[in-house]
This record gives structure tokens, sequence and C-alpha cells, in this order.
């Protein structure tokens, strides 16, 4: 009697622990067809919509979609998941969850932003022509522009009936954007750049059809349709753009810019009071440390006073953008150097040094990462702003470095991209804020520690930069929830940060029509640095600094929540 109960028992066990099995099993099968569901999900056709597809229409049904695949989602027993595919489930349901944001609260409509927009991206299609193939790939999407400017004109056209344009006051200069693409000859167009260095494997004959249809596309196609957006920007839209800069005075527009918080620092916990007075103890501890600089520098004057000489003095400024190249180059050379001591794993994509294109420099504030997808026979690119000379301070451009080269975005992105097989393909290309821009601003405090600061004032300016995201969370939300002037936003910038008046003037126009983005900055940069210092406190000697690195970097990108999550069990698991 006892052999057949234990061995009904153990006959239980075994059936409670296939179940099991097979449960898991069952999730993780539904999770795949719905991750591939959801990956080879198209939209549109590309080929017919080679520059996209922009409708209200096609907003909805993406919506509908999206709503679809969440119900789907939401009935996988996540308990049953692997630590990577409850990352993947929860992921995927923040990225269904935006899309149907996205279109509740009619966010196509303002397909402009004050340093960006649909057609200031255009020239991010321009690209060297490697092959026959690239090439009529290329003359396609020039020929695609004027379905592209129809779909985005009828966007802005309803954003006017609706009254929920951008603010007026965010596009001084902004002519420059459609301007420089208005040209008399079609060789000295932007667009026509790539079809001066045609690929070598093309016949002469390919090489002069070639050239006749792009002078014919830039002709009769790009210049007309930039002649469209500047006659409907500065004839319709411009005069009739709103004249309040808050965008809790539109309608629906508070809950509009929780929402805006909830995404861009990927969680629910904060509201724009938290937020505000989170920036505000910031901004009073950074400007401590800046202040204490300042005193041991002897400097004579106020603080005030010693923005004034960063802004002014020549030593700080290069004299050509030959030489504010060359100087980024020699500080990301100097970085690369470091990066095996503070990570165990690198990526394997390299990156360039190059300046903003003169097309887009204007509006631009510092630099960029322009990054490539894995197999990109192209690098990845660290732009630096040569345009305007006087406002590229030099003690800024180590904490410029590190944020968009390595160990900031080239470095994340890059790993992000070349992420294993066990992490779907929809990861390897997701970006959040949060995660990205926070751990762009953790760099530049990491940068400390590899030496990358050698003179007091390029630790300022690492500070000033740390000012300026701080001073974020507090101008973006007294805009957007607190009722705050444009000029009340300038006078807390000039007073807080050493950045110079023009680039006070592009973020702060940045803010005005980006709302929350702004934000993720800090808050994910306070998260990691948190998540570090509790790693240190909790495992003291065990703390392995390039160990807690591949803990963040290992699983791409991820929200701030399961960032904690991971960090929790990384401590755990090594006590």
């Amino acid at each position: 009697m006892k052999n057949h109960l234990a061995s009904l028992i153990l006959f239980l066990i075994v059936l409670s622990a296939c179940n099991k099995k097979q449960q898991a099993k069952n999730s993780s099968a539904q999770l795949d067809k719905i991750v591939n569901e959801y990956q080879d999900h198209k939209g549109y056709d590309k080929e017919e919509f080679p520059l996209g597809l922009f409708t209200k229409k096609f907003y909805q049904k993406e919506a509908d979609y999206a709503k679809e695949q969440l119900n789907l989602l939401n009935e996988i027993n996540e308990k049953n998941l692997s630590d990577t595919e409850k990352i993947s489930l929860t992921l995927l349901k923040f990225t269904l969850q935006e899309t149907i944001d996205y279109n509740s609260f009619e966010q196509y409509l303002n397909p402009l932003l004050s340093d960006s927009g649909f057609h200031v991206s255009l020239p991010y299609i321009v690209r060297p022509l490697n092959n026959y193939d690239d090439v009529k790939k290329y003359l396609n999407k020039l020929t695609a522009l004027p379905v592209f400017v129809d779909q985005h004109l009828d966007l802005l056209q309803l954003s006017l009936v609706k009254g929920i344009t951008q603010p007026k006051v965010i596009f001084k200069g902004y002519e420059s954007t459609y301007n420089t693409h208005i040209t008399d000859n079609p060789v000295d167009n932007f667009f026509y750049s790539p079809f001066k260095d045609l690929p070598s494997t093309l016949t002469n004959s390919q090489k002069d059809s070639v050239i006749e249809k792009a002078k014919a596309a830039i002709a009769l196609i790009v210049v007309p349709q930039f002649k469209r957006i500047k006659n409907f920007f500065e004839v319709e839209y411009f005069p009739n753009a709103r004249t309040s800069i808050g965008i809790s005075e539109i309608p629906n527009g508070k809950a509009f810019y929780q929402n805006r918080i909830n995404f861009y620092t990927t969680s629910t916990q904060y509201t724009a009071d938290d937020i505000h007075q989170i920036g505000v103890k910031e901004v009073a501890r950074i400007k401590a440390e800046m202040e204490k600089i300042i005193t041991d520098l002897n400097f004579k004057g106020s603080f005030a006073d010693f923005l004034k000489f960063l802004r002014t003095d020549e030593q700080f400024y290069a004299k050509t953008p030959a030489e504010l190249l060359m100087i980024a180059r020699d500080m990301a050379k100097r970085v690369d150097a470091q990066l095996p001591k503070f990570f165990n794993t690198l990526p394997r994509k390299p990156y360039g040094v190059a300046p903003v294109p003169d097309a887009i420099a204007p509006k631009y504030t510092t630099g960029r990462y322009i990054g490539t997808t894995k197999n990109s026979t192209e690098p990845g690119y660290y732009w630096v702003n040569t345009y305007d000379l006087k406002s590229r301070t030099l003690y800024t451009l180590p904490a410029l470095t590190v944020h968009e080269a390595v160990p900031g975005h080239h470095l994340q992105i890059s790993l992000n991209n070349e992420l294993g097989d066990s992490i779907p393909e929809f990861r390897k290309n997701f970006y959040l804020s949060a995660y990205g821009e926070g751990w762009g601003l953790y760099c530049e405090f990491l940068a400390e520690e590899m030496g990358m600061y050698t003179t007091p004032y390029e630790k300022f300016g690492q500070l000033t930069y740390e000012m300026w995201r701080a001073c974020r969370l507090v101008v973006d939300t007294g805009i957007h929830a607190k009722g705050w002037t444009r000029e009340q936003v300038v006078d807390y910038m000039t007073s807080n940060t050493a950045l110079s008046l023009h680039e006070i003037n592009t973020e702060t126009d940045r803010y005005i029509s980006w709302p929350g983005q702004a934000l993720s900055y800090k808050i994910g940069e306070l998260k990691i640095r948190e998540l570090r210092l509790k790693a240190e406190k909790e495992l003291g000697s065990k703390f392995d600094l390039r160990e807690f690195h591949e803990k963040i970097l290992e699983q791409g990108t991820v929200t701030l929540p399961i960032l904690e999550q991971r960090i929790n069990s990384y401590i755990q698991a090594s006590l």
C-alpha cells in the first residue's frame, strides 16, 4: 500500500511538472505568435508609399490593430514566461498602448516641431548610393514627395480647424527649413548631392540616364514641393497658429500632458508637480557644485559674471569648423581607449565624427547621434554642430561627446541592434528616451571616472549640461502645467546654465513644441544613478562596475520599472 501511495505521489509530481512545462510552452508559443505577427505587420505598402503613409485613416487603422494585439497579450499567463520573454511582453504592451494613445490624442496633427518636422526629416533620406538598386530606391523616394507633402498638409489643415496647431512663437527663423531646398540650379540642391558620386558599377549609359532623371526630379518635384510647403506655412499655417504655449491650454491638454509624462518617464508614478519639485531640488544641488568650482578657480565675480565670462571668452571657442571637428574627434578617440575598463561587451559597429548637415544645422542645438542598422555598411555618426561657432562652447564638448558617441548613444544603440537571437527583432530597434537619454546623461557623469574632464572648466561644462537637464524638469512642467511664459523659461535657463543664448532660445522652443520629452533625460539618469548607488551600498566589495553596466545594457532598451527589477535581481544574485 505504501509503495502504491508513493508511486501515486511521484506520478502526480511528474504530472504537475509536465503540466507546468506545457503551460510555459503554451505561453511562450502564444507570445511568439503575437510578436511575429507584430513584426510582420506592414501597415501599408512600402513600395507604394516609400516615404511612409501619414493619414488620419491610417492612424485609426493602426490603433485598432494595436487594441486587438493588446487584448491577445493580456490573455497570456505571464508567470509561465522566462525573464527575457516577460520583458518582451511588457515592451510590446507599452508600444501598442502608445500607438493607441498617439491616435486618441491626435498627435499626428502636429508633424512640426521647432527643430524638426515632416519636411525637416527629409534630408535623412540623403545617403551615399552604393549600387544601382540604391539609386532606383532613392529616385523613387524623390518621386513620392508630392504624396508625402499632400498627406502632411492635410493633417496641418485639420490642426488649424481644431485650433491645436503648434504655438506661433516657436517658428522664428523657420523659413530656413524650406528655403534652403528651393534652388535655381538642380545640381546645387542638397537632395542632388548623392548623384555627384555615383557607384563605379554603373555603366556610362546608366550614369547619363540617372543624372538626367535626377536633375528632372529636383527641378520638377523637389523644388516645387518645397515651394508648396513654403506657401502653405507662410500664408495659411503661421498666421493662424495658436498664441498660447502650454499644451494644457488646448482641449484635453491636461490629460495629454500627463499621458506624455507617463510615456517619457515610462512610469505612472509621476505628476507634473512631482517632477517640478525634483527639478528644483536638482537645480539647487548642481548649482552648489558649480559655485564650488567658481570659488576654487578664484574667480572674482558673481555666478552670473562667471557665466558671462564662459559665454564670451575666446579661449572657450574654436576658430574654425575644422578645428571644432578635430577637437571632437580627439575627445572621441580618448574615450574609446577607456571603454574596456568600464564595459564587458562592446559593439562591433564603429562610428564617425562629422558636422551636422548645413540644411538643418541652424535649428540644431549642439550635436546628435545618427545610427544605422546592424547589417548596414555605413557606420554610426556623432554629428557635431559647426554652425554659429560662437555658440559651440569647447568646455561642454567632452560631455557632449560621451553622451552622443561612446559610451553614450553609439555604444548603447549599437549594442541594442546587436542583441542575440533570443531577443525579438522589434526590440533591436526599440528606443525609449527615459532609457536612452537617461543612459546618455549617466555617461556624462561616468566620464569623470574615465578621465574625460581635464580642466575645471570641462567639469563645469559637465555640470552645466546636467543643470540643463535638471532645468528641463522645471521649465517643461512650468510651460505645460503651470502657465509659464517663454520669457520666464529663457530667464530661468539663462540664470542657471552656461548654455549660449542661441542654445537657450532653440531649446526653449523645443520644450514648447515637444511636451514631456525633455523630462526623460534627467528622470532616466536619476534612476540609473540611484540603482548604482543601491548596488554599491548593498554589494560593497562585491560590486563590479563592468557587471553593473552589463546588467543595464544586456537586455537592450527597457522601461525604468523593468530596469529597476533587473538591478534588484542582480543585487540579490550577487550577495
